[in-house]
């Protein structure tokens, strides 16, 4: 089968499509045939060489992508709740030998795929695994109670845009900056305050404190703030890092890590992303459809900024 692969560390060019082995369902698994796989940051991660270090272990090429969407096409023993032909969106993991999600076949769990609504496209739904699981472990983390204040940074991004979303569903009062740009579209998916965009990390988050004096109960970090973001917390709050980073212990604020090869029920949460997405509550957005023999280009376009919307590689 035909895969995006890094055989070598650098710029997009270094992507290139390559021959993999097209995988088996093993026991408790599902075979997709992958029809579309988003590009997510942390491909571009993998690329470079930042995330060298979770792949070590396996033999290049190495294949990105979290997310994807297709057509179970096999499945493995013990499986009972998918069959050959299910339209599917599904999650992946690509620090294994395997590989991830761009490729014409993926392997994945049975507990990493759910069945996609009859309202939702399929290559469109490719966009929403990761992020959308990332957003729903980071307000797990944070368990506000509705009626609480919640500042998601980056809200126009791809995270951000499902954290404001979700937290919306939740009943939770939404924060989130924005450049002039992106004010309506940020009006769109419900921030119910939409703050100025900074020049630095600095003044956004003082943009966050003048919106809400007293502090906001929770804070998602989806654009990487960094140690400014505690500014924005009210003392004895809590954030949520979307990419490790060092933060000082300060005012009693509780940080925690979002890392979405965590996340304790992707089932679960995958199902009610579906429903929501199909019901209108969450957005697909979709920036372009791409072919895998493009993969360089979205590379490069996600990583100049201001994408929104979903890149998305089709096979």
């Amino acid at each position: 089968m035909h895969a995006i692969g890094i055989s070598q560390y650098g710029a997009p060019e270094v992507l290139a499509l390559v021959e993999r082995p097209r995988p088996s369902a093993a026991p408790g698994e599902v075979l997709v045939r992958v029809l579309a796989a988003a590009v997510n940051p942390t491909d571009l991660m993998l690329r470079s060489g930042e995330l060298g270090p979770y792949v070590a272990a396996f033999a290049p090429p190495h294949t990105p992508g979290m997310d994807a969407s297709g057509e179970v096409v096999e499945v493995g023993p013990g499986v009972t709740d998918l069959a050959p032909g299910d339209r599917v969106m599904a999650f992946v993991n690509p620090f294994t030998a395997a590989g991830g999600a761009q490729a014409e076949y993926v392997a994945v769990p049975a507990g990493h795929a759910v069945r996609l609504p009859d309202e939702l496209p399929t290559r469109e739904a490719a966009g929403l695994p990761m992020n959308g699981l990332t957003a729903h472990q980071a307000l797990a983390l944070l368990d506000l109670a509705p009626g609480a204040t919640l500042a998601v940074t980056g809200g126009a991004g791809a995270l951000g845009g499902y954290a404001v979303e979700l937290a919306r569903h939740r009943g939770l009062r939404v924060l989130a900056d924005a450049a002039d740009a992106d004010r309506a579209l940020l009006e769109r998916l419900g921030a119910d305050v939409v703050v100025p965009r900074g020049a630095t990390p600095e003044a956004t988050a003082a943009a966050y404190r003048a919106a809400a004096p007293d502090g906001v109960d929770g804070l998602v970090d989806a654009a990487v703030l960094g140690a400014p973001a505690l500014d924005a917390v009210r003392d004895g709050g809590a954030l949520v890092k979307c990419r490790p980073y060092e933060l000082p212990e300060t005012r009693g604020i509780r940080v925690h890590q979002a890392f979405v090869v965590d996340h304790p029920d992707k089932r679960a949460a995958l199902a009610e992303l579906a429903a929501l997405a199909a019901g209108g509550a969450v957005t697909l957005r979709t920036a372009a459809l791409l072919p895998a023999a493009e993969a360089a280009r979205a590379h490069a376009l996600l990583e100049r900024g201001g994408v929104r919307g979903r890149l998305i590689l089709t096979f």
